[in-house]
């Protein structure tokens, strides 16, 4: 741990996703462009532009770019929050079950009208405390080997 609130980072611009995703993908065996969906705890708009460089999805300084670019669409080349975000969806102060729900849907072919066909491939990422601990979560439909 780096710190233990924002106001402690040591750098704005890179947050704890940056360990916690490459560990899981490590794991897991996959790289982010193997990823069929991404659900994350969308607390700030800057959160979800500094976790998706952060996790490797886009370079650095290029999120914002990424996200306008559609890419975060059903649809797009990373769908994500497929139910909607924090926002839309639900956020009882624990958002991250909620991640954890919608990636398995997604992964059971179960999410409905936002359904990511195919999707064999999910990550949840969530944040916690005031940007100061992050986890990822690689689920996929294949047996691990």
């Amino acid at each position: 741990m780096t710190h233990h609130s924002i106001q402690a980072m040591p750098d704005l611009t890179t947050t704890a996703a940056a360990v916690s995703g490459r560990r899981a993908f490590a794991d897991a065996g996959i790289a982010p462009s193997d990823v069929d969906t991404f659900q994350m705890y969308d607390s700030f708009t800057y959160t979800v532009l500094v976790c998706l460089e952060d996790l490797g999805f886009c370079a650095k300084g290029e999120g914002g770019p990424f996200a306008e670019s559609g890419a975060l669409r059903l649809g797009g080349a990373l769908p994500t929050n497929t139910d909607g975000g924090g926002l839309s969806s639900t956020h009882p102060g624990m958002r991250g079950l909620f991640l954890l729900c919608e990636a398995t849907r997604q992964l059971r072919g179960e999410a409905g009208d936002s359904q990511v066909e195919g999707a064999e491939i999910a990550v949840a990422h969530g944040s916690g405390g005031w940007l100061s601990t992050m986890g990822t979560v690689v689920l996929g439909t294949e047996p691990v080997r």
